[in-house]
């Protein structure tokens, strides 16, 4: 096999099943179908894979395009290696309900943190001001 630089090393992964996570932190699972020369990805039958705890949920997305920019790690996924998980598999609406209280929960913990920093004099900019300094 013959080393081939850039994104053209992924012409042997098209038709294959992938795992791709993007930088917002979801993470999905299709058949790889597309690439360009920005690693542009074109995933066919995709599904976004939600974890909470041992629980996940899959939301099917059918035919999703990725932006090259937007990959942070791409893996092609083993059919024949059988799935030793301790995931418990629940449905789409819980899980988007326990996504939810996840969230919440963390929202109060920052709430909690950011008013402790305050009380010592201290405070941290948001992430949608950085772009002011």
């Amino acid at each position: 096999m013959n080393y081939v630089p850039g994104t053209a090393s992924l012409i042997d992964d098209i038709d294959k099943k992938h795992l791709v996570l993007l930088r917002d932190g979801r993470t999905l699972i299709g058949y790889l179908r597309s690439i360009d020369q920005f690693a542009n990805l074109v995933f066919h039958q995709t599904v976004e894979r939600i974890h909470v705890g041992k629980k996940f949920g899959d939301i099917p997305r059918g035919i999703f395009i990725v932006r090259g920019e937007n990959v942070v790690l791409l893996g092609e996924i083993d059919l024949d290696k059988p799935c030793d998980t301790v995931l418990q598999q629940v449905s789409i609406e819980e899980i988007l309900e326990e996504q939810r209280l996840q969230q919440q929960a963390k929202q109060e913990t920052e709430k909690v943190k950011m008013q402790v920093l305050k009380d010592r004099g201290l405070s941290i900019p948001k992430a949608d001001n950085l772009d002011e300094y």
